[in-house]
C-alpha cells in the first residue's frame, strides 16, 4: 500500500470514528451550533510537499524510464498562501454540511531536473506550479466551539513548462541555457482531507487542515526540440487558516474561546494599480530604458495583517502577502519610478511572501499613558509616553524610519518611490523591499530617538541575505521631533545610515582597464553612508505640508534601492472638506533627483544601474511631478486618478518627457 492511500485510509478513519466522539462530547450540554451558519472569507497559509513523475519523449527511445522528484531536494514546496470563500449550514442535530472554494498562491513550487538524451544532448526540464485551487464539499459535526469535517472535491492547477537546452563548452562543460520552450497548461485533479475549526470570537475562527491533491498525467509537445513531456503531480498540504463569518451572531451566542480577541489585531489590505505610460520621444535605448512606445502595466497585491500580544506583553506579528505583475518596462528606465507597489521581482501570477515576521516589546518607563489604537501591525491597548519599544524579525526599514503623514504610503497616497520615501535613502532590503533586523526606540512626548541594524543582500540588488553580522550590514539612528506651529501640529526627523556590503566602485569600473568595463568584477567589501532630512507640518486641519532632502555617498554601486544620490521632494494633500467630500484627498508634489559625478561617468561609459541604463547618457537631473486625486468609495475602499509626468526620465535629456497615468483601487478591513 503506498503512502498516500495510507495516508487517507488514516484520515477517513480519524474523521469518520474519533472525530464524531469527540464532538459529541464537546457538544455536551452545550447550545445549539447554529451560529456557524453562513457565508465565511478568509486566508490560509500552509506547508506544502510532494512529488512528480515524468517521462520524455523523442526519436530516441525514452530517457531513462519514469523520474521522480521529491520535495526533500528543496525543487517541490514548501510554502503555499490564499483565500477561501464558504458556506456552512447546520442542522438541528449539529450536522454540517457546507461548500468550499479556494485559490493557493505557492511561493516557490516546482520540480526540474537536468537529462541527457543521445538524441537531444543535456537540456533541463522544469514543472512549476504558479497557482492552484479546489471546489470542495464539508461534511461533519459542530458545537459551539468547534468544527471537525472532512472534505473533498476537485482540484485545478495553472503550470508553467519548460525545456532550455543547455549549451555546452568545447571542454565538455555547460555554458548555459540556450533555446528555451515554454508551455502553459490547466491540470485538472482530485483534493481529499479534513480538518478541525475552532471559534475565536464570535466573528473569527481558526482552522487547521489537511488536503491531499492528485493530478493525472498531462504534458506537452516542445517544437523546437521535436520533443515530448509527460507528468503526474502529487501533493500533500497542511493548512493554518483565519475565516471571517458573515452569519447571524446574537448577542447571547458562544463567544469563543478568545471572547473579543482584545489582545489580536487582524487586518488586511488589497491594492490593484493599472499604470499606462504613454509614446514619447527618444533618441535611442538600452537595457535598462523605459520603453517609448506606449505601454500598460497592473500589479495586484494583497496583505493580511495579523497580530497577538502574549501573556508575557511580547507581541507578534505576521504579514502573508501574494503579490501579482510587473512595473513599467519590468521595472526600469525611472529612477523615481512611479508605482510604489511594483517590485524588481515581477510575477505573471500571484506568489506568496512573508513579508513580515517580528516580535515586539515595550517597555514602559511610568508616567503619563496614551492610547494606541487597533490597526494593521499594532495590538490596542495603553501604553506609557516614556517607553522603550524593541522590534526584531523581518520587516521593511521604512516600516520604523523615515516615515511622514502625508507622503509614505504608496497605497493611499503618493505612489512615486521618491515621494513614498527619500530617494537617496539606500535602505537594506531584498528585491521585494523586506530585511531581517532589529530596532530600539526611545518615546518622549515631545521627541523619539531610534536605532538599527539590518542585514543587507550578498550582492547589490539581491535576494540572499548577508549574514555575516559584525562585519557587513546597515546601522541605521534617527531623532524625531514633535512641535506645534501655529497650534499645528508638525514633525522633524533626521536619519543617517551607515552601510557595510558588497558593492562595485564605479571610478574603478571606467579607469582601471583591468575590469573591462565589467563593475562585478570590482565589488569588494565596502563603505557607503547618507542621511534624510525630513519634515511635515499641518497648515491647517485640512492642509499638509511636507519635504524631504537626501544624500548618499555615491562612489558605490546602489544596495538595494534606486539609482539616486541626491533627492529633494515636497509637496502637500488637501481634504475635500471644502466640497463637501472630506474623506476624498487631492495631493501635488515635485521630486528632483541627481547623481554623484562617479555615478554619472559609469552610466555615460555603458554601465547599468539597479534601474536606469541607457547605454549612453547626456546627463540632466531627473525631476518628476505627480497629482492624484482619492475618491473615498466607503470607510474602507478609494479609487485613486494618479497622473506623474518625467522630465529627463533616466537623468538623460535624450529621452522624454514621458507621461504616466495610473488607476489604483485600495481596499483594507
Amino acid at each position: 500500500m503506498n503512502r498516500e492511500r495510507l495516508a487517507i485510509m488514516m484520515l477517513a478513519s480519524v474523521v469518520a470514528g474519533v472525530a464524531p466522539a469527540q464532538a459529541a462530547e464537546a457538544i455536551a450540554g452545550g447550545s445549539p451550533a447554529l451560529a456557524w451558519n453562513g457565508f465565511y472569507f478568509g486566508g490560509h497559509i500552509a506547508a506544502a510537499t510532494g512529488a512528480s513523475r515524468w517521462r520524455t519523449f523523442d526519436g530516441a527511445p525514452p530517457d531513462a524510464g519514469a523520474s521522480s522528484v521529491r520535495a526533500r531536494d528543496g525543487q517541490f514546496g514548501p510554502l503555499v498562501g490564499g483565500v477561501q470563500f464558504g458556506f456552512n449550514h447546520i442542522f438541528a442535530d449539529r450536522f454540517l454540511v457546507g461548500v468550499e472554494t479556494d485559490a493557493s498562491f505557492p511561493d516557490d513550487m516546482r520540480s526540474g531536473q537536468n537529462v541527457y538524451s543521445a538524441f537531444a544532448g543535456i537540456y533541463r526540464l522544469e514543472d512549476k506550479v504558479e497557482a492552484f485551487g479546489t471546489a470542495r464539499a464539508r461534511v461533519g459535526v459542530a458545537s459551539d466551539a468547534w468544527l471537525l469535517y472532512a472534505t473533498g472535491g476537485l482540484a485545478v492547477s495553472r503550470e508553467r513548462l519548460q525545456r532550455a537546452q543547455q549549451v555546452l563548452t568545447p571542454f565538455g562543460g555547460v555554458a548555459g541555457p540556450g533555446d528555451i520552450d515554454t508551455f502553459w497548461q490547466w491540470r485538472y485533479g482530485l483534493a481529499i482531507g479534513g480538518g478541525a475549526e475552532v471559534r475565536l470570537s464570535p466573528d473569527w475562527s481558526a482552522k487547521l487542515e489537511y488536503l491531499y491533491l492528485q493530478f493525472p498525467n498531462g504534458g506537452a509537445f516542445f517544437p523546437l526540440a521535436a520533443q515530448g513531456y509527460a507528468s503526474d503531480l502529487r501533493a500533500h498540504m497542511v493548512r493554518l487558516g483565519l475565516n471571517y463569518s458573515f452569519g447571524d451572531k446574537p448577542e447571547d451566542g458562544p463567544k469563543g474561546l478568545l471572547g473579543d480577541m482584545a489582545d489580536w489585531s487582524i487586518h488586511g489590505q488589497s491594492t490593484f494599480v493599472a499604470q499606462n505610460a504613454f509614446a514619447f520621444p527618444a533618441l535611442y535605448s538600452g537595457a535598462n530604458s523605459l520603453n517609448d512606445h506606449t505601454q500598460l502595466r497592473e500589479t495586484l497585491s494583497a496583505t493580511a495583517f495579523v497580530g497577538v500580544r502574549l501573556p508575557t506583553g511580547t507581541e507578534v506579528y505576521y504579514n502573508p502577502e501574494p503579490f501579482q505583475g510587473f512595473g513599467l518596462s519590468v521595472t526600469h528606465g525611472l529612477a523615481a519610478f512611479p508605482n510604489s507597489e511594483a517590485q524588481k521581482a515581477g510575477f505573471d501570477y500571484p506568489h506568496l511572501n512573508s513579508s513580515r515576521l517580528f516580535v515586539r516589546h515595550v517597555f514602559g518607563l511610568g508616567g503619563e499613558q496614551e492610547q494606541i489604537e487597533d490597526g494593521p501591525n499594532q495590538v490596542a491597548g495603553k501604553y506609557d509616553v516614556s517607553r522603550v519599544t524593541v522590534t526584531a524579525g523581518k520587516m521593511s526599514v521604512t516600516d520604523l524610519f523615515d516615515a511622514n503623514a502625508y507622503s509614505h504610503d504608496g497605497r493611499t497616497g503618493f505612489m512615486n518611490w521618491a515621494l513614498v520615501d527619500a530617494g537617496a535613502f539606500d535602505y537594506a532590503a531584498d528585491q521585494k523591499g523586506y530585511t531581517w533586523g532589529a530596532v530600539a526606540e526611545l518615546n518622549q512626548r515631545q521627541w523619539a530617538g531610534r536605532a538599527g541594524y539590518f542585514l543587507v543582500p550578498t550582492e547589490p540588488n539581491g535576494n540572499i541575505y548577508d549574514t555575516r553580522i559584525g562585519r557587513r550590514g546597515q546601522y541605521i539612528g534617527e531623532l524625531e521631533t514633535r512641535y506645534a506651529l501655529f497650534d499645528q501640529p508638525g514633525r522633524i526627523r533626521l536619519t543617517g545610515w551607515y552601510t557595510r556590503a558588497i558593492a562595485g566602485s564605479f571610478d574603478e569600473t571606467v579607469y582601471n582597464p583591468v575590469y573591462g568595463g565589467d563593475i562585478t568584477q570590482t565589488r569588494r567589501n565596502r563603505p557607503e553612508w547618507g542621511y534624510v532630512a525630513n519634515v511635515e507640518q499641518a497648515m491647517t486641519d485640512d492642509l499638509g505640508l511636507f519635504g524631504r532632502w537626501s544624500w548618499r555617498s555615491g562612489t558605490t554601486e546602489i544596495i538595494a534601492w534606486t539609482d539616486i544620490d541626491r533627492s529633494l521632494s515636497f509637496g502637500g494633500v488637501l481634504k475635500g472638506t471644502a466640497w463637501g467630500r472630506p474623506q476624498d484627498k487631492v495631493g501635488v508634489a515635485a521630486v528632483i533627483d541627481a547623481l554623484s559625478g562617479a555615478y554619472r561617468q559609469f552610466l555615460a561609459f555603458g554601465g547599468l544601474g539597479i534601474n536606469v541604463g541607457d547605454g549612453a547618457l547626456n546627463y540632466r537631473r531627473e525631476v518628476a511631478f505627480e497629482t492624484y486625486y482619492s475618491i473615498a468609495l466607503s470607510k474602507a475602499a478609494a479609487l485613486t486618478f494618479d497622473y506623474q509626468r518625467f522630465v529627463n526620465p533616466g537623468y538623460n535629456a535624450d529621452r522624454g518627457p514621458a507621461n504616466i497615468g495610473s488607476v489604483r483601487l485600495h481596499m483594507e478591513f
